[in-house]
């Protein structure tokens, strides 16, 4: 029965019992929960390493098989729409968000901690190596198997993203509701509800604004250089976004993606190519929800975020989250150690972004999956001039 409600809708249970919970739950119960999360918590920390080699290898090791060009020029685009999406999100949030959480804080007292009632117990799961170095790993390989011709390490590594997909969807997504029921009773019986909620209507409504006015610029974009309506290739591919807002998956999306994306006019073979490959590298809408969404974590905890300490962020979320799994918030599971080691967030931190991020999921694949129509009107163009040039040179010859 559970297993017939959206993850969207198991989120916003979780919170709203949470703080039904919270409100007049004894001492001792708020702590069993406490305890759940702390052990939830150390697990999420030990297998973060995993879910960045498992995302990462198979993402670029995949990359340079037998594309060519057309794949370089592809994921060029994509990086940078990511990149630009991180950075525009960044400068609107640097801009709005200070006015919105004026006089909120989660920081009452010196150290969080006061504010929230400890487990009765915790079980150490030291990771088996730092993000770092998982990061490190994850690259000497992926760009390893991407220049090599043998493929039996590379199916290895598809094999163990395998895994990690399913230890996602099979274990830490279905305990993630849980989880932040259990945070969010703490933190209501520790007297923070009120600034929580007011953080996830206002947060949701400028990463929606966001959203919607990037995917005009894509658009706005993409028919300048083939010369087309932009409303009419946004209109084309709007059922491709409402889809991707029920499956919270751009890879479970693809079929109506480029059935879609084939109607904006674009060469059946451009599209065929372009789109699969899209669904995993390309992730502006979710860049754009995981940079507000941390910055609004990072203002009410006490910190002013600058642009220097996001810039570098932006451009490893923009390579961490290549190939991401289909199942909802394999966005925000491939950031967890990015947040940790780059913008310094505690579990506490984490877990608020884990239950903001996951609120709108559904907003930023739908994003995601709009914007991959914008992108292959603008690689079909460059095929298209490529061809001609070529045609050029071969009758001059």
């Amino acid at each position: 029965m559970l297993q017939k409600i959206g993850l969207l809708q198991r989120i916003l249970i979780a919170i709203l019992l949470g703080v039904l919970f919270g409100s007049f739950s004894p001492t001792w119960l708020i702590r069993i929960f406490a305890t759940f999360n702390g052990i939830f918590g150390n697990f999420l920390s030990f297998v973060i390493p995993f879910i960045i080699i498992g995302f990462i290898v198979p993402g670029i090791g995949s990359l340079g098989k037998g594309a060519g060009k057309l794949i370089g020029w592809t994921a060029a685009i994509a990086y940078f729409s990511t990149i630009l999406a991180g950075t525009i999100a960044f400068f609107v949030g640097q801009t709005v968000l200070p006015h919105l959480l004026s006089g909120q804080s989660l920081v009452e007292a010196e150290n969080p901690e006061e504010f929230l009632l400890p487990p009765f117990f915790e079980v150490e799961m030291p990771p088996v190596m730092n993000v770092v170095s998982a990061l490190i790993v994850a690259f000497l390989f992926g760009i390893g198997l991407s220049l090599i011709k043998g493929k039996t390490l590379f199916h290895m590594f598809v094999d163990f993203q395998q895994i990690i997909e399913k230890l996602i969807s099979g274990l830490i997504i279905p305990l993630l509701p849980f989880h932040i029921f259990g945070i969010f009773s703490n933190m209501t019986f520790g007297g923070q509800v009120q600034t929580i909620v007011s953080l996830f209507a206002k947060v949701f409504v400028l990463i929606l604004f966001l959203h919607i006015s990037y995917l005009f610029i894509l658009y706005s974009t993409s028919g300048t250089i083939a010369k087309k309506n932009p409303l009419k290739l946004l209109k084309t591919m709007a059922p491709a976004y409402f889809t991707a807002l029920g499956t919270q998956s751009s890879a479970a999306t693809i079929p109506v993606t480029l059935a879609q994306a084939k109607k904006t006019g674009v060469k059946e073979s451009v599209a065929e190519f372009t789109i699969p490959l899209l669904a995993n590298i390309h992730l502006s809408g979710s860049t754009i929800t995981l940079v507000i969404s941390s910055m609004g974590v990072m203002f009410l905890s006490g910190f002013v975020p600058s642009f220097s300490d996001y810039l570098p962020f932006i451009f490893m979320l923009a390579i961490t989250m290549i190939a991401a799994p289909g199942v909802p918030g394999g966005a925000v599971m491939a950031a967890l150690g990015l947040l940790e080691t780059m913008l310094h967030f505690d579990q506490t931190m984490i877990s608020l972004m884990i239950a903001l991020y996951l609120a709108q999921d559904s907003l930023g694949t739908a994003t995601n999956v709009t914007g991959d129509g914008a992108i292959t009107v603008i690689v079909n163009r460059w095929n298209r001039e490529r061809k001609r040039e070529r045609k050029k040179v071969s009758q001059a010859v």
